[in-house]
């Protein structure tokens, strides 16, 4: 069928990063289980699948600050595919004491022998891949190798030619880890055959993919490594200002997130092409994107490197209408949806709505206060996304279990019910909305307290691990929400 446009009509969506998929070692994967979730959404009758940003994270698993912009998460391969295709063989699963990802890591270096022996590295298709993603791939290959020859330390802890890409050194590196840098070429070519399968089969069944794109990039990655010039860095390498928000009524000291900053004046002088690149990039993995901190395109917050947190910060201007109108010329419309959450000045809004970007809308800010609340189902807009809650969110029978009794009554004033119905009350609110798309996690679905949380901001461990279980959905969720969904004309 046709994709049509994101916002074409009422439609509904689940939010599961592909982590949480069962099945796979040590996360889920984009084999069977991610074909039987779009299985499942089918008949649910959802339309939207969203995930999260999908680059190779660090040891901390957050795929908010990962290695690269381009590439994927090397995590996600699926290894039943390599099986079929004859590249490996199959086995017993991870030796006693090898854990997930080092099983995943040492099956896909044997499907790469099994690949070059049936002579797929000089084939066609991986030809074609390298030539199409070499304005990324080749540098995020080097950087990969020499990451691991360096014991995985920061690029810029690397010694100094090295560094700052001298061009004999590089030469000399390409050549010396060349097996390494194959290796990752590979893995990515596999990555990106499976995810472009995965979103072939997911369009067929009447579902668009929704991604997430952050704002800003991690400091330890390939982006910044190879293109010094596009951030605000001296010249070993150091930041000079830090990204992150002001102090407000959540924190005294606001929050200090560490990101380095874009040299904004060095990419309006080539048209953007470094934003041109990331978003070609994007387009090609998703029908759908978020831009994560949308507020930081009109302004962001700027903190001395330095600081020890955010209060010593200053706003500066960003290029953000020059950048859509460079992001336009080149790709016409733009599947974008701004996320505008908290607080949100004028000058936010008129560039979000002067580029006619749908905004976002989430329940849990809802209750407690007055009618004038935005985020109330009454003060929706048509051109939004409304979600019960988000990643960043507890789930909503924990964000209901944690709120004080004035709250609760507004909630319950307002949308009728008792505490028996949560999380449904949220999850139909959202689906009675005029917002053209109406998102819940799949936690909210599942009915899932806090111990299946994505993620706690602020806190350093234990994210991003949560997975799902085919018994945990029952025997008659798909019938209830393609009830649910038809009631609420989103099918």
């Amino acid at each position: 069928m046709s994709q049509g446009s994101p916002f074409d009509r009422r439609r509904a969506g689940l939010l599961l990063h592909p982590t949480s998929l069962p099945g796979g070692y040590d996360n889920g994967d984009l084999g069977p289980e991610a074909y039987r979730f779009l299985d499942f959404m089918a008949a649910c009758g959802f339309t939207v699948w969203q995930t999260l940003p999908l680059g190779p994270p660090h040891d901390d698993r957050s795929p908010y600050s990962a290695q690269s912009v381009h590439a994927g998460n090397p995590r996600l391969i699926a290894l039943e595919p390599l099986i079929e295709a004859g590249w490996l063989r199959a086995d017993e699963g991870p030796r006693t004491g090898e854990d997930g990802w080092t099983y995943r890591q040492r099956r896909l270096i044997e499907a790469r022998e099994g690949f070059e022996q049936q002579g797929g590295m000089e084939g066609e298709a991986y030809e074609t891949f390298r030539g199409q993603h070499h304005y990324w791939l080749n540098d995020y290959a080097l950087y990969q190798a020499l990451r691991a020859a360096h014991g995985q330390a920061a690029w810029f802890d690397w010694p100094r030619e090295v560094r700052d890409r001298q061009r004999e050194t590089l030469a000399v590196m390409r050549r010396h880890y060349r097996e390494a840098i194959s290796q990752c070429e590979f893995e990515q070519f596999l990555f990106y055959g499976q995810w472009t399968a995965l979103k072939r089969y997911a369009n067929e069944h009447g579902i668009l993919i929704f991604g997430d794109i952050p704002l800003f990039v991690g400091y330890d990655s390939a982006d910044v490594w190879a293109r010094r010039d596009c951030f605000l860095l001296d010249d070993e390498g150091r930041r000079e200002v830090v990204a992150g928000v002001p102090p407000d009524y959540f924190s005294a000291t606001g929050q200090l997130w560490g990101n380095p900053h874009y040299a904004w004046e060095s990419m309006r002088a080539d048209g953007f092409q470094w934003w041109k690149e990331r978003i070609r990039t994007q387009l090609t993995q998703f029908d759908l994107l978020r831009i994560d901190h949308f507020r930081g395109l009109e302004a962001y917050w700027e903190i001395p490197a330095s600081a020890e947190t955010a209060v010593s910060g200053q706003w500066r201007p960003a290029p953000g209408d020059e950048l859509f109108r460079a992001l336009r010329a080149e790709f016409g419309r733009l599947p974008l949806v701004a996320e505008d959450l908290g607080i949100i000045t004028p000058e936010v809004e008129v560039l979000r709505d002067g580029h006619g970007l749908p905004g976002m809308k989430v329940l849990h800010f809802a209750f407690g206060g007055g009618a004038d609340n935005p985020y109330l189902p009454h003060n929706h807009v048509l051109k939004s996304v409304v979600y019960s809650g988000t990643h960043d969110n507890n789930t909503t029978r924990g964000w209901f279990e944690e709120l004080d009794e004035g709250t609760r009554a507004h909630l319950f004033d307002y949308l009728g019910g008792g505490p028996e119905q949560i999380p449904e009350l949220l999850t139909r609110a959202a689906f009675a909305s005029v917002a053209r798309l109406a998102v819940v996690p799949m936690q909210d679905v599942l009915e899932l307290g806090s111990e299946s949380r994505m993620n706690r901001p602020g806190v350093a461990d234990g994210n991003w691990c949560w997975r799902f279980r085919w018994e945990q959905v029952g025997p008659r969720v798909a019938e209830h929400y393609r009830h649910l969904l038809q009631l609420y004309g989103r099918v």
